[in-house]
């Protein structure tokens, strides 16, 4: 089996998830995300674009439903033993498969807890599963039960995300000498991704960031290439990625001379991004994270110009986004532990100038302060 982690690796997270649904009094769980499945047992496909479901009991037996085209996948890159198949076919209603699975492995009239926060399981079926199950068994949300054995992280995840970030690391080496007067968006990008792969990587669970000009104002990608400028501004967002673990990175590179406004904005986004340092130790929300954050910028008279979120968790995702929880925003309660693995990032576009500026790297939290996972420093880049 093509699995990235040992098996006793697998057994231990299985161990720890029985025991949550043991005190969510939950007799199986219906697990829909994609990261939940990898996270669980290595499973390993874009599949979950159709319908897809692994039943977990609490004896800890799992049975996959899936169709013909991820039998191979599910038995060469997974701990799962039993697979069953629904057919692909007109008409056909995969959740009525899964509640006649379900009655197989007798559950009827259980506890059953079911992962609905997912892009796994669609609005439409997310409806046919409630109708199949509304007279089935006693059913409750258990979205956030996964999720939250996966923000920390275990030794070997740790390894996995630290090897991302060497990636990331190397995919902006790879961008600055290409960046300059005439350069091309998509040979900058092509360098980036190309430096990820040939390092052993995988693709990110969503498209890079890039933008000049007006665009650098962007946070999301889109399509269109353009070539910079002799007096540019490049935003750039990109994450390393190892095993499907990310350590995204934020950066916006200056072309020619930095403005008096650009040179403003770094001060304010490295002075907001050294506080959130100091805040991001155990003990502490992500909610105070986020107010360090917003102070710094309401210092520098910036507040209008920055977002309402500044980072979130990372680890192993799937597309449409690396994103994951919990996220740095106002008034979020969770708490900061040791081993987590945290994306934090600047952002600072101020329209009115038309200037951009962002900062981010990837930290891993300890008992103490956080340990950025990038070598690279927090300098303001310029190329000439």
């Amino acid at each position: 089996m093509a699995l990235h982690f040992e098996k006793s690796e697998y057994d231990t997270r299985r161990d720890r998830l029985i025991a949550e649904m043991a005190t969510a009094k939950i007799d199986a769980l219906l697990i829909f995300a994609q990261e939940s499945m990898y996270w669980l047992t290595g499973f390993d496909t874009f599949g979950y674009c159709f319908f897809q479901c692994l039943v977990l009991k609490a004896d800890g037996s799992m049975v996959l439903l899936t169709r013909s085209a991820d039998l191979r996948q599910a038995r060469h890159t997974s701990t799962i033993d039993n697979i069953t198949l629904w057919t692909d076919r007109a008409d056909a209603d995969p959740t009525l498969d899964l509640r006649n699975l379900l009655n197989d492995l007798d559950l009827l009239g259980a506890q059953i807890g079911v992962e609905y926060d997912t892009h796994g399981l669609t609005g439409f079926n997310g409806r046919r599963l409630d109708e199949q199950l509304q007279t089935f068994g006693k059913i409750k949300d258990a979205s956030a039960l996964v999720p939250r054995l996966r923000q920390v992280k275990s030794p070997a995840e740790i390894e996995a995300v630290e090897r991302a970030a060497s990636l990331s690391d190397d995919a902006l080496d790879a961008a600055l000498p290409l960046i300059k007067a005439g350069a091309d968006e998509g040979a900058i990008l092509a360098a980036m991704q190309g430096a990820i792969f040939t390092g052993g990587g995988d693709y990110p669970a969503n498209e890079f960031i890039i933008g000049s000009g007006a665009d650098a104002l962007l946070c999301r990608y889109k399509s269109g290439r353009r070539t910079l400028s002799p007096q540019d501004q490049l935003t750039l967002e990109w994450a390393g990625v190892f095993h499907h673990y990310h350590a995204p990175m934020m950066r916006t590179v200056l072309v020619g001379e930095a403005t008096p406004r650009h040179q403003e904005l770094f001060e304010a986004a490295e002075d907001a991004l050294l506080a959130v340092e100091e805040a991001m130790l155990p003990g502490n929300t992500f909610g105070d994270v986020f107010d360090a954050h917003a102070k710094v910028m309401e210092a520098h008279e910036l507040s209008r110009h920055r977002l309402n979120a500044c980072g979130y968790s990372v680890g192993a995702r799937f597309s449409p986004s690396w994103m994951d929880t919990p996220m740095f925003y106002q008034a979020n309660p969770e708490l900061i532990v040791p081993d987590m693995t945290l994306f934090a990032h600047m952002i600072i576009m101020d329209s009115d100038t038309n200037t951009a500026m962002t900062l981010g790297r990837t930290y891993l939290t300890t008992d103490a302060a956080p340990r950025s996972l990038s070598r690279h420093g927090l300098e303001l880049i310029v190329r000439s």
